[in-house]
C-alpha cells in the first residue's frame, strides 16, 4: 500500500543576512556553562600561554579556572577587601592584581605566593598590567592617578595625575614598553611615555570612560564609553577613525581577537558584540542572562568568557567543525604478538531512520474528514504563525471538490474562525486567489441562512462586505495607475522612435539602443 500523500504547503523564505566565513566561524560557539561566584564578576584574563587557564577577579579573590573542566584550580585569597582587575604576565607565571586597599599585589601563579606589594595609591586600584618588557606594572586608581612601578625594586618609577575623576580604564602599548593609556571618567584618554614627565597625547570621548585598549600594532587604540566605541589613530596625534554604535546601554570591556582582526566588547544591555577591525562591522552577537562587566577570550577563540553583574560566569566552547571531527578519530593502535596494528577507523556511524510525524489535518484528509481537516487548520497558533498551510488545505479541498462539504453546517465558533481568518488574510497577494474562491463559496451557502446564524458571524459578514468593497476600489485604482503608466509608456516609445529616424539609427541591438537613449539624456 502506497503512503498517503501529504499537502503541499508554499511559505515564504525568511530574508536572512548574507552569510559569510566570518558569521559562521563566531556562531560555531556551543552551549555555555554557567558558573556562580559570590559577587560581580570585575575582571577575566586569560593566560598567554595556556589557553585553557584563564583568571577570575570576584569579591575578595581571584581564582584560576581550567576551561576544560570549568573548575576552579587555584585560589589567589590574600585580600582583606575586594579585588580588582587580575591580570598575566606574558609568560602566564605572575599575575598582578589591584584592589579597594590601595594596593598593587604580585602573585607566584604556581605556587600561589605572595611575591610583592607595591604601595603608594591613596584610593582603590582598579586596573593593573604589566608592561612589555615584564619588568613594570602599571597602575590605575580612584585617586585620578595612574603609576608606573618597578617589579625588583617595588619602587615608584613615575606618577601622573593629570585627570579630575577616577581612573577606571588603562592598557598597555604591546609594542613599547615606556608607552601606556589611562581613561577617566572626566571622559578624557590620555597617552603617557614614562621616558617623559608629561602626556604626549589626549582625546575627549565625551563621555565616561570605561574601558581603553590598544589594537596589536600599536598604532591605533580603543575608548568604550556610554554606547560608543571610537577608534583612535596615535600617530596622526589623535585623530578619530570611527565610531561604533551597536550597543544601547553602557560599554563595559574590550578585548581583541583573532590576532587583532576582531573587536569584542560586552555592555549592560546583556549582549556581547563581535566586530570586525577593518570594516568596523559587527560580525556576530552573543546574548547572555544578564549585564556583561567583563569578557575574555583565549588566544585561539576557542574560549570565550563573560562576567555578569550578578555573579554568573558563562564558559562558551566552541565546537569542532568537520575536519576537526575528523582528525579526532584518528588512527589507533595497540601490540597484538609484537607487532602494531594499526586502525584509521575506530567508529562506524550508523545512520538513524527518522520517522516522520503525520500532521492532524492530514490524517483528515486522508479519512475523508474535510470538516475535521478546516477545523485542525484553524487553531490560533496556526493562522497567527503558519497562515499558508490554512490556506494550503482550502486549495487541496478545492482540487477535490470537498470545500462545500468542508464549509457546510457551520455555525457559531467555528464559522466565526473561519470568517475572521478571511478578513486577515484576503488583501495578502499569496492568498487572495484561494481566499476569493473561499468566500464565494461561503456566500452561496449561507445566502438564504443569514438571519439564522449567531450575531458574531453576521458581523463577520458584514465586515467582509467592507473589505471586498476597499479591495475593489483598491484594484480600481491600481487599474487607473496602470492604464496612466501606458499612455507615458507609449508617449516615450514615440519619442525614441522619432529620435531613431533623425539620427538614422535601427535600434537592432542593445548597444544602438543605449546610444540612443544617452542622445535623449
Amino acid at each position: 500500500m502506497s503512503t498517503f500523500k501529504k499537502v503541499s504547503t508554499k511559505s515564504l523564505v525568511k530574508s536572512n543576512h548574507e552569510a559569510s566565513l566570518d558569521n559562521s566561524y563566531w556562531k560555531n560557539y556551543g552551549i555555555p556553562v554557567l558558573v556562580k561566584e559570590f559577587g560581580p564578576i570585575d575582571y577575566i584574563d586569560f593566560s598567554p600561554l595556556e589557553t585553557h587557564r584563564f583568571a577570575v577577579t570576584c569579591s575578595c579573590r581571584v581564582q584560576i579556572y581550567n576551561s576544560i573542566t570549568k573548575l576552579a584550580t587555584k585560589n589567589l585569597n590574600r585580600f582583606k577587601e575586594v579585588a580588582y582587575g587580575g591580570t598575566f604576565r606574558r609568560d602566564g607565571r605572575l599575575l598582578c592584581t589591584g584592589g579597594s586597599e590601595a594596593l598593587i599585589k604580585l602573585f607566584d601563579v604556581d605556587t600561589k605566593n605572595l611575591l610583592r606589594i607595591f604601595s603608594g595609591h591613596t584610593a582603590p586600584v582598579h586596573r593593573t598590567f604589566f608592561t612589555v618588557d615584564e619588568q613594570h606594572i602599571v597602575s590605575f586608581s580612584d585617586d585620578k592617578s595612574s603609576a608606573f612601578w618597578d617589579i625588583p625594586s617595588e619602587k615608584k618609577i613615575i606618577s601622573f595625575e593629570d585627570h579630575v575623576d577616577y581612573v577606571r580604564a588603562g592598557h598597555v602599548s604591546p609594542v613599547s614598553p615606556n608607552i601606556y593609556l589611562s581613561g577617566s571618567y572626566d571622559s578624557i584618554v590620555n597617552m603617557y611615555d614614562t621616558r617623559s614627565s608629561k602626556k604626549v597625547l589626549s582625546v575627549n570621548h565625551n563621555g565616561p570612560i570605561e574601558s581603553v585598549l590598544f589594537l596589536p600594532s600599536g598604532g591605533i587604540f580603543l575608548s568604550a564609553g556610554g554606547t560608543e566605541i571610537k577608534v583612535w589613530d596615535c600617530i596622526t596625534n589623535g585623530r578619530l577613525l570611527a565610531k561604533i554604535s551597536q550597543h544601547h546601554k553602557t560599554i563595559t570591556c574590550l578585548q581583541v581577537a583573532s590576532n587583532g582582526q576582531v573587536i569584542i566588547s560586552g555592555s549592560l544591555d546583556r549582549h556581547v558584540k563581535i566586530h570586525d577591525t577593518g570594516s568596523y562591522k559587527t560580525l556576530h552577537t552573543l546574548n547572555y542572562p544578564n549585564s556583561v562587566l567583563s569578557i575574555g577570550i583565549s588566544r585561539d577563540d576557542k574560549t570565550i568568557v563573560a562576567g555578569m553583574t550578578d555573579g554568573m560566569m558563562s564558559i562558551r566552547q566552541k565546537e569542532p567543525n568537520a575536519q576537526e571531527k575528523t582528525s579526532i578519530n584518528q588512527k589507533m593502535s595497540y601490540k597484538y604478538a609484537g607487532e602494531t596494528i594499526h586502525y584509521l577507523h575506530i567508529n562506524s556511524c550508523i545512520p538513524e531512520i527518522k520517522r516522520q510525524m503525520e500532521g492532524k489535518h492530514n490524517t483528515c484528509l486522508r479519512k475523508f474528514q474535510y470538516s475535521k481537516a478546516v477545523d485542525c487548520v484553524m487553531l490560533n497558533y496556526i493562522t497567527s504563525k503558519s497562515p499558508h498551510l490554512t490556506v494550503s488545505v482550502f486549495q487541496e479541498l478545492i482540487r477535490r471538490k470537498g470545500l462545500i462539504q468542508a464549509l457546510a453546517g457551520r455555525n457559531g465558533k467555528s464559522l466565526f474562525n473561519v470568517l475572521r481568518f478571511i478578513i486577515r488574510h484576503i488583501g495578502c497577494p499569496r492568498f487572495e486567489r484561494v481566499l476569493l474562491h473561499v468566500t464565494s463559496t461561503l456566500i452561496d451557502i449561507y445566502e438564504d441562512q443569514l438571519e439564522d446564524l449567531c450575531s458574531e458571524s453576521q458581523h463577520n459578514f458584514k465586515v467582509l462586505q467592507k473589505k471586498l468593497e476597499e479591495e475593489q476600489k483598491l484594484m480600481l485604482s491600481l487599474i487607473q495607475l496602470r492604464g496612466s503608466l501606458e499612455i507615458l509608456m507609449s508617449a516615450a516609445e514615440t519619442t525614441l522612435f522619432t529620435l531613431q529616424n533623425s539620427c538614422g539609427l535601427k535600434p537592432s541591438t542593445m548597444a544602438q539602443r543605449d546610444f540612443v537613449f544617452s542622445y535623449v539624456k
